[in-house]
């Protein structure tokens, strides 16, 4: 069993939120994605920031192309590992 992870990038952290409920609803992801903030290099202001929906897929079940099609919903996308 291989330990894949997903990063679903988004604008703002309500879109993150929005995507981890979405998630489960979606395409049955059990395990609660992390939510993370990451800052842009050289940007002060915390509004200036991207907010990061980690989430594991060990049996590689997920389509990275439907989960980029579906962070594209929040104007966001999958990042490339």
């Amino acid at each position: 069993m291989s330990d894949v992870r997903h990063v679903l990038v988004l604008p703002d952290r309500d879109a993150a939120e929005e995507v981890v409920e979405a998630l489960g609803e979606r395409f049955g992801v059990d395990e609660e994605p992390r939510i993370v903030r990451d800052a842009l290099a050289g940007e002060d202001d915390a509004e200036d920031a991207q907010w990061l929906v980690v989430l594991r897929d060990e049996g590689g079940a997920l389509d990275p192309a439907e989960l980029d099609e579906f962070a594209g919903e929040w104007d966001g996308w999958r990042e490339e590992p």
